[in-house]
């Protein structure tokens, strides 16, 4: 398979064995059997009938900001969207393929003084996790500005998906149920003043350094928002700030963070995470649920084989 591999897919940039914690925000993460950089849409249909034809597992890893690759790494194919990145605008229409850097886009639309995007200026990730996640901060939503997004269907094919049909909710769109993947989306925006939307990012830049850990490899973003409560706040009050499994911390400047300080692994993620859970359940009777998406397999014990 592995010649026909590089027959059928020559010319597209695909890694064997590629440890992800090299391209993950939290740097951990096992290896890929194949990682693959498609640099159009047209590499990137060859790579998902190939798999599909040898019932090779496929999936789209994004920028690999907001979830955990566990240890044991992840099986088949993992195409990472980095070469998929233009970003065009049209009257008040920015138009951004998934592997668009999120807060880079955010600066485009403050180039051409559109105003709709600033809430979204220091989200880290991609367009395409953007949409996936419905990402927000501040106010503002993904959804409340996308138009529609061409997205690639578990066949092979490219279709358009109007935002109405997304089924958006807190953190969930309807892409995390179909599995389908995001390639590209369109942001409706409205004209205003450069310097009141660049004094906006600032603004909203400089609240985000102070109250988070930015100087650490994270998830972002650890859990959801509890109904009627913040996720820090009650991990704060069950005295967990600075807890620690391995290399991995609750943050100490916000608790609604976990930081990687010490080579820490996706196991010392996940202890942490459940622990957590656990002691704030205990101390408050809130069962707080992660936001951030944890895949791929765990790591194998030499006692399990």
């Amino acid at each position: 398979m592995l010649k026909e591999m590089k027959t059928s897919l020559e010319g597209i940039d695909i890694r064997f064995n590629e440890p992800l914690k090299k391209y993950t925000y939290t740097k951990v993460g096992g290896p890929a059997d194949f990682l693959a950089f498609p640099r159009n849409r047209y590499e990137l249909a060859r790579i998902v009938k190939f798999a599909n034809k040898h019932d090779l597992p496929w999936m789209v890893l994004g920028n690999a900001s907001n979830l955990i690759v566990r240890d044991g790494g992840i099986r088949g194919f993992v195409i990472m969207f980095d070469k998929l990145n233009s970003v065009t605008v049209d009257g008040y229409v920015i138009e951004a393929e998934a592997g668009s850097n999120l807060i880079e886009t955010t600066k485009v639309a403050q180039y051409h003084s559109l105003t709709g995007f600033e809430f979204a200026c220091g989200i880290p990730g991609s367009i395409g996790g953007a949409v996936f996640m419905n990402a927000g901060a501040y106010g503002g939503e993904i959804s409340h500005i996308l138009i529609s997004a061409q997205v690639l269907t578990r066949d092979g094919e490219i279709k358009t998906v109007e935002a109405r049909d997304m089924r958006f909710g807190y953190r969930r769109s309807a892409f995390q149920d179909n599995k389908e993947v995001v390639i590209s989306a369109k942001f409706s925006l409205k004209p205003g003043d450069y310097t009141v939307i660049s004094q906006e990012m600032q603004r909203l830049n400089h609240l985000r350094a102070l109250k988070q850990p930015l100087e650490h490899p994270s998830c972002g973003s650890v859990f959801k928002r509890p109904m009627g409560h913040f996720a820090g706040q009650l991990i704060m009050e069950a005295n967990l700030m600075g807890h620690r499994i391995g290399g991995v911390e609750v943050s100490k400047k916000h608790a609604g963070f976990m930081v990687n300080i010490d080579n820490g692994s996706a196991k010392n993620y996940e202890d942490l995470i459940a622990d957590v859970i656990r002691r704030v359940k205990e101390n408050s009777g809130v069962t707080l649920e992660p936001e951030v998406r944890i895949i791929g397999e765990k790591e194998i014990q030499a006692e399990d084989a």
